[in-house]
């Protein structure tokens, strides 16, 4: 028996805490929440205002059984779950289902696993703060409630298998309204006029950039301006120089960890969030889940010890951020190493790479600002009003740049700002070459993971711990798509003037290509129109961040959390019976125009997703369907398109002498042979894929299979032994059964496979 018993989350934190904590204690994990809402009733007695039923899933109750008998064999039972109201709350449901007396029960928090951090939460323990665990039940209470009640809606006004969350939809909402702006956004050009001029100093020529300070918004005009400066003279009408200066970024919280990660390491919202855990559990980083910019006071003094050390005592300035998010709560510190001593970690790449990123961001914000120097210099032209303007920037002293600058989303054009030679005013310039390149206006940029936290976060919707759940979990329910677009060529002019020669060009460029965005599907743009017309309040932006911030205030004691479901509950549940009445059955149709015969062609949602449909439903000859191809959009697609996807199934030629087609089934593209299925590649586009490219697709899967295949019966066909990811096993219809470790699979005979096979059927 152990006179203490820790219990934490996870069982990489508890091998590490015991290690700090000795004989004395037995640490063991619970494997995050042991309880949750029932799916009876919903979880909840709404009669008896709000009150949750939480039960124990099947998969825990083992671990619950164990935790007990080890409860109750301890003196005091230590609570070391996360210090966020999560971690709250299931330190409740640990005292609750493991039936702990109060008298035993202490609760420690900690956002570091070090051996300090450790002993000082066992010094400083408290007991349950019932009002975190309200806010968590709450949040948890009203999105059973949301969804519970809006899922069957979308399922019988929509198509089956749909889901709606208040948090979830509103992050649809925004991605949606984005591709709404794009799909309307006309595009415009103009020109960009730059020069390059040549200035004679002592030693030599100089050559520098200027640009014009107006944009053309014509070819003509360009042209006719190119066209007067074949007789100008340029001179340098004055110089300005200032000094400016830029400061270091705050150090990361979970908002900026994430988004950072993304921009610099490539690493998607939860991949951010596994490895930041991982770092975290085993002691390099400071909890991962906060929203607050302060710095322990430990932490600033070892940051400005190792900046002093490293770089000099001129690069040590010492910072305090103060958090701006709405409703900033819970963990006390922002993200850190806990030694900052350490400049690096061993363990998996992605594990080093982001504490890298952590630790430059830290040691960063304790850094002296950047200094340069600016230089703009206007430019005269000596028979027109316009002027060049160029610009340049010396960087006098690097301060924080030494170690670390913040990526930024947006999409910038070339720079241009580079180290300009000596100025003098009224000095006149050579005109080395001008050049006029026609520009387009670019569509609001779409949503990365990154971008859309950051939204997120400016509109106070969702906290630190929802982000990266939310993101997930609006893509697993196809409501949105991760992905890269290639873009289209687009031809753009380019007038160039050398001397009194002007040249004309016509040239090419990619416009429209898109790195990991997130772009709305055909369900999540019609589930969210839906949502939009008839619960326009739900899913209203300052609704969503007034409700997190009842949240907070039920956190701090000042709200009752049964009056706050109440408030939100009895309107939102009367609105869903009025709806049920009301509203017509969402198909997100659109009429694209008629087929050759007259009839009328549809695009529109089917139950098995986004389908052109042509002619009526109570026609006496019923109407034909096809499915749309990836990429394609009910919103967007046109009557063309549309009526090529009916020359599906095609032919594309033979292989064996066997017919091979191609054709669109529920699971997208794929080419018929001898029987079998074979699913196209993402590359590869159904309407124009040759033969010999989909031979090679057939080849390569019936090459695969024969591997995958170890032993087949000709007795039984249905019976086979198959080689797996864990080793072999055998399939017989379509169940598969364990070899045992004294049977190799290559000499296995057909009686002891049918023998295991009843066995398990038994």
């Amino acid at each position: 028996m152990e006179e203490n018993l820790v219990i934490v989350e996870s069982p990489a934190k508890a091998k590490t805490i015991q290690t700090f904590l000795g004989k004395d204690f037995l640490v063991k994990s619970c494997f995050g929440h042991i309880r949750d809402l029932s799916k009876k009733e919903n979880g909840i007695k709404i009669d008896k205002n709000y009150e949750p039923i939480y039960e124990v899933p099947a998969d825990k109750k083992k671990l619950v059984t164990e935790l007990t008998k080890y409860a109750k064999e301890a003196k005091v039972v230590w609570l070391a779950s996360d210090e966020d109201r999560e971690g709250e709350a299931i330190s409740w449901h640990l005292c609750e289902a493991l039936k702990i007396p109060q008298e035993k029960t202490q609760r420690i928090v900690f956002h570091e696993i070090t051996k300090e951090a450790i002993k000082k939460a066992v010094a400083n323990p408290r007991k349950i703060n019932k009002d975190l665990v309200d806010a968590q039940q709450a949040r948890r209470i009203l999105d059973r409630l949301v969804g519970f009640e809006l899922s069957p809606l979308l399922w019988k006004k929509i198509k089956p298998a749909l889901s709606a969350g208040r948090v979830q939809s509103v992050s649809v909402r925004l991605i949606v309204e984005r591709e709404k702006e794009i799909q309307v956004f006309n595009s415009t050009s103009s020109y960009r006029v730059i020069a390059i001029f040549t200035v004679s100093t002592d030693k030599a020529k100089k050559e520098f950039k200027a640009e014009l300070n107006t944009k053309f918004t014509s070819k003509d005009d360009a042209k006719n301006f190119l066209e007067k400066c074949k007789d100008s003279i340029f001179n340098v009408d004055d110089v300005v120089t200032q000094p400016s200066k830029k400061s270091p970024a705050p150090p990361f919280t979970t908002s900026t960890l994430q988004q950072e990660a993304g921009r610099k390491l490539g690493f998607s919202v939860s991949q951010t969030m596994t490895v930041a855990q991982k770092l975290y559990e085993a002691g390099h980083i400071t909890y991962m889940r906060t929203d607050s910019l302060n710095l322990a006071e430990s932490a600033v003094a070892a940051a400005l010890s190792e900046i002093k050390s490293s770089f000099g005592e001129n690069y040590a300035h010492k910072r305090t951020f103060v958090t701006k998010s709405k409703g900033a709560q819970e963990a006390h510190e922002a993200i850190r190493p806990t030694y900052l001593s350490n400049k690096n970690i061993t363990g998996p790449s992605n594990e080093q790479r982001l504490y890298d990123l952590i630790w430059k961001r830290t040691l960063a914000s304790q850094m002296s600002d950047a200094k340069f120097e600016k230089t703009t210099a206007n430019i005269n032209i000596s028979n027109q009003k316009e002027k060049f303007v160029a610009s340049g920037e010396v960087l006098k002293f690097d301060g924080f740049l030494k170690v670390y600058l913040e990526s930024t989303d947006e999409e910038k054009e070339e720079n241009d700002e580079t180290l300009l030679p000596e100025l003098l005013k009224g000095a006149e310039l050579n005109c080395k070459k001008i050049t006029a390149t026609e520009k387009y206006t670019h569509y609001p940029a779409r949503y990365t993971e990154a971008s859309l936290v950051k939204k997120m976060e400016d509109l106070g919707i969702g906290r630190p711990s929802t982000y990266a759940p939310t993101i997930s979990t609006i893509q697993n329910r196809g409501y949105v798509i991760k992905e890269d677009r290639t873009g289209v060529d687009r031809n753009y002019n380019m007038l160039t003037l050398t001397g009194k020669s002007l040249k004309e060009e016509v040239k090419t460029e990619t416009a429209g290509k898109e790195k990991s965005k997130l772009f709305p599907t055909d369900i999540g743009i019609v589930v969210n129109d839906f949502l939009v017309e008839y619960f326009a309040d739900i899913l209203d932006y300052n609704f969503t961040a007034s409700v997190e911030a009842e949240f907070d205030e039920i956190a701090e004691g000042k709200l009752q959390w049964q009056k706050m479901i109440d408030k939100f509950y009895k309107p939102f549940h009367a609105k869903v019976d009025n709806t049920q009445t009301v509203s017509e059955k969402a198909k997100g149709e659109r009429i694209l125009g008629e087929d050759p015969n007259g009839k009328t062609v549809y695009a529109k949602i089917g139950r098995y997703g986004p389908m052109i449909q042509i002619g009526e439903n109570n026609e006496e000859e019923k109407p034909k369907f096809a499915s749309l191809l990836k990429g394609q959009l009910i919103q967007t697609i046109t009557l063309e398109e549309a009526l090529s996807l009916f020359k599906l199934p095609r032919e594309v030629g033979t292989y064996n002498d066997k017919i091979v087609t191609i054709g669109i089934g529920r699971f997208g593209p794929y080419a018929k042979y001898d029987g079998g299925f074979y699913s196209l590649g993402k590359e590869d586009d159904p309407m124009t894929i040759t033969i010999e490219r989909t031979i090679e697709i057939i080849i390569e899967k019936i090459d695969k299979a024969s591997k995958k295949t170890i032993k087949e019966f000709p007795e039984n066909k249905e019976l086979k032994v198959l080689a797996g990811r864990w080793g072999a096993y055998i399939s017989y219809k379509k169940k598969n059964f364990k070899i045992p470790k004294d049977l190799k699979a290559e000499e296995i005979t057909y009686s002891q496979c049918l023998e295991l096979v009843g066995e398990k059927v038994k």
